[in-house]
């Protein structure tokens, strides 16, 4: 953070103290007993605070049947919580409105910030949470350190601000600019106030929700980070990418359909008209969710394909980079790694449904020669065309590999040995009747082939001992003159060996 920035917000003349009347308010609340004869009393000595207090608890955003007269009643009626929120609300905004900088337009400031708080306030009932008066006050206090930036950066604040095109984008913007966002110019203001941390910390925190280790506040500071969110659908020239946003949060997170978001989004813009006027902001009653869906819906169209589209894009570029990491890149078979996971499901599949499960293994003969006489790109070519060659002839229940170097297999699930060596003598006698065409220079080529099966009753107890069978019944191919198939036998009480 910017040291130095943050004493010149702590050293700032016109930095906001708790007003007195707040302070003996929490101060009372704080006791064990709390004094409600008390607290209406000291409420009672400011009568504007108290006027106010009072149209807003008679307000349909309370929804109260009775009327409330005095502050007494409202609360015994509201309970003492919604009343010190009310209380510190109207008595920090009346404190804080008094500030006008120049460095960005304290009307729309304010029009989001009731608008976040009573987005906050609904958030909290539909999730029914027990903190629903803490939300609409952290809501409501949420970005106030803008108000202290301006105070004290000016124009380079404003230059700031004309930089972005929404709100999203300010603290990413500050952060860069300044070393520090208006969330921690919050923080400090909180700090200062000593407000609780059911307060402080999704002010603080609203940017960050992820930062919140505590599973209660940090559900609180997921409300307070969509209240502000719900807050730019109403204040933002171009509201569609805040109207997807919040779409998707609400799904994602609480699975709140579209259609019970967007009426959602209608009963706070039609709440926040009332409260605005407590608050002392100007709203036009010509605003609706309605007219601004309508004006966005275009938009949200192309932003829906667009999504879909760059799922569709991720979803290719997933499948592409799986098939890059399975895949040998000379010969395009299996590599090594996804042919001993694959052996290793096999073996283990075979083993438990008592089923055979056989092997070959393919080695070329004299490939060294190859490589040596006529350079290492006809080798690469060679290797390339006995790959598609092994690849074509394996059944989509096989897998065809790349073992490593120019030794490649062919894992076969439920196939018997006969069916295996039968297999493995038609691949070599197709390896061996036509030339490979490299250029135009034909390269003859032949592989010795190993066999190696196991079955339930067999000898094998692992992946590797099916290998090292497969890899003896090359080794007898090769010392039978190459250019043949050899299968591992093991007879009872002799050692093993490889029979044609």
């Amino acid at each position: 953070m910017n040291e130095q920035l943050v004493n010149k917000v702590r050293q700032c003349p016109s930095l906001p103290s708790m007003p007195a009347i707040a302070l003996q308010v929490i101060e009372l609340a704080q006791k064990e007993q709390a004094d409600i004869a008390e607290i209406a009393r000291i409420i009672s000595k400011d009568p504007a605070l108290s006027s106010r207090i009072l149209r807003t608890v008679n307000s349909s955003f309370y929804g109260r049947s009775q009327s409330i007269g005095t502050i007494s009643h409202a609360l015994v009626i509201l309970g003492l919580q919604s009343v010190k929120t009310l209380v510190l609300g109207f008595s920090l905004v009346s404190h804080l409105n008094k500030s006008r900088g120049k460095g960005f337009n304290h009307l729309v400031y304010w029009r989001r910030s009731v608008y976040a708080a009573t987005a906050a306030r609904a958030l909290a009932g539909k999730l029914q949470l027990v903190h629903s008066e803490e939300c609409f006050l952290a809501a409501l206090l949420a970005d106030i350190g803008m108000l202290m930036l301006d105070q004290v950066l000016g124009n380079q604040y404003s230059d700031i601000h004309a930089a972005v095109t929404n709100h999203e984008q300010l603290a990413e913007a500050e952060q860069q600019t300044l070393g520090m966002t208006h969330a921690d110019t919050t923080k400090i203001l909180a700090q200062q106030w000593k407000l609780p941390p059911v307060l402080a910390v999704p002010m603080a925190c609203h940017h960050c929700p992820d930062s919140v280790t505590d599973p209660m506040l940090r559900r609180l500071t997921d409300v307070i980070w969509l209240a502000g969110r719900c807050a730019d659908v109403f204040v933002d020239e171009h509201a569609e990418e805040s109207i997807a946003a919040v779409r998707k949060f609400c799904l994602d997170k609480y699975q709140i359909p579209e259609v019970d978001c967007d009426a959602m989004l209608d009963e706070i813009c039609k709440r926040t008209k009332e409260v605005a006027s407590l608050f002392e902001v100007s709203i036009s009653d010509a605003t609706s969710y309605e007219s601004i869906l309508k004006k966005a819906n275009e938009t949200l169209v192309e932003l829906t394909l667009q999504t879909q589209q760059q799922a569709a894009t991720l979803e290719q570029q997933n499948i592409k980079l799986q098939v890059q990491a399975t895949t040998d890149g000379l010969t395009g078979l299996a590599n090594r790694a996804h042919f001993d996971r694959f052996l290793d499901e096999q073996f283990a599949a075979a083993a438990r449904c008592a089923k055979p499960l056989s092997l070959l293994l393919l080695d070329v003969d004299h490939f060294k020669l190859v490589n040596d006489r006529q350079g290492h790109p006809v080798g690469d070519q060679v290797l390339s065309s006995l790959g598609r060659l092994l690849k074509s002839a394996a059944r989509a229940t096989d897998l065809a590999a790349r073992y490593g170097g120019e030794e490649m297999t062919l894992v076969m699930p439920e196939t018997a040995r006969a069916t295996a060596a039968a297999i493995a003598e038609s691949i070599r006698r197709a390896i061996a009747a036509k030339p490979i065409l490299c250029g135009d220079r034909p390269v003859p080529v032949t592989v010795s082939v190993g066999v190696a099966t196991y079955e339930p009753k067999g000898p094998f107890r692992e992946p590797a001992h099916l290998v090292k069978a497969a890899d003896l019944a090359v080794y007898a191919a090769k010392h039978s003159g190459r250019n043949c198939v050899r299968v591992f036998l093991l007879k009872p009480g002799a050692a093993s060996h490889a029979a044609a």
